[in-house]
């Protein structure tokens, strides 16, 4: 058996290892465009896949070949706006000065920045789910452009074409599965000690010094593991389809079921389980290269139950 490699399980970088507040993030930090557009949108999770595609890649090592990669399918209903809101710069950061629901509500004078407040519509899918999720959703541009721009959509539904085209990169915003509580082997990876050890055999070897007379936060220690808000960078959106029976399963996606909106193929895998929303945003770091959209030429659709 191979030795099992996993550098980056006990890294300071994921500290402290706190649980989601909700099942779906709250953005912080928004992607900086020139042109009026909206920013983001939200879907759901629906399962995974393969594909084979023709390598167009000029500089590929598979150049003119048929490749195949793992996908990932996420289900995106339209999500409706629902109201806007105004913010205004402050001493003491950003602060909310107003929020409008009708378009003939009187808007403010003086403000810096507009979010679309949106809500998903989990009842247009098989997941058995009512509650919609609300999220706020910010736009690029000027001031001006945003104000245009959200006036035009409010009360309107937005659908994942409006938003992004294929090929091009997205940014993935999600929280992982929940693992409940783990030992110090499986949550930071720590070396399994010999039979003949003293006390334990699946725990750290040393708790740290005598003096100070404490046991250090960086110290790996048994505890709950999962539920974490995580965001992967630059994911290739190979696929926008609007007809869900061109990708749906016999039997239906495990631990989902069948599609019956528009939905997209994300290349490679996401995190967090199925029926997880999962909040996708332009690139806030976008590489200035960005590859030609390969031909897709298999989708396999075989049932994985």
């Amino acid at each position: 058996m191979p030795r099992k490699h996993s550098p980056k399980k006990g890294t300071l970088q994921f500290w402290p290892r706190k649980r989601a507040r909700r099942i779906f993030p709250r953005i912080k930090n928004w992607p900086k465009l020139s042109k009026p557009k909206i920013l983001g949108f939200i879907g759901y999770k629906a399962g995974m896949t393969h594909i084979q595609y023709f390598d167009n890649k000029p500089t590929s090592l598979t150049k003119n070949q048929i490749v195949t990669i793992p996908v990932t399918i996420l289900e995106c209903p339209p999500i409706k706006v629902n109201s806007l809101r105004f913010y205004k710069k402050t001493d003491y950061g950003i602060k909310t000065i107003s929020e409008i629901k009708k378009s003939d509500e009187k808007i403010p004078e003086d403000f810096d920045d507009i979010k679309l407040v949106t809500n998903t519509q989990p009842s247009l899918t098989g997941i058995g789910k009512k509650a919609p999720e609300i999220l706020e959703i910010a736009l690029s541009g000027n001031k001006d452009e945003k104000l245009s721009l959200s006036k035009d959509l409010l009360g309107k539904e937005i659908k994942i074409n409006d938003v992004f085209k294929e090929g091009q990169f997205l940014d993935i915003h999600a929280v992982t599965q929940g693992k409940g509580f783990q030992g110090a082997v499986k949550r930071f990876g720590v070396k399994i000690r010999q039979h003949k050890s003293e006390k334990t055999k699946r725990g750290t070897g040393s708790l740290g010094a005598w003096t100070p007379k404490k046991v250090l936060f960086s110290v790996p220690m048994p505890g709950k593991m999962g539920f974490h808000t995580r965001t992967e960078f630059n994911k290739y959106l190979l696929k926008i389809g609007n007809d869900p029976k061109n990708i749906n399963i016999k039997g239906g996606f495990l631990h989902y079921g069948l599609l019956k909106n528009n939905y997209i193929l994300v290349k490679g895998s996401i995190t967090g389980p199925a029926k997880r929303p999962i909040v996708i945003t332009e690139p806030i770091r976008q590489p200035k290269k960005i590859p030609p959209l390969p031909e897709i030429t298999y989708i396999s659709l075989e049932s994985k139950q």
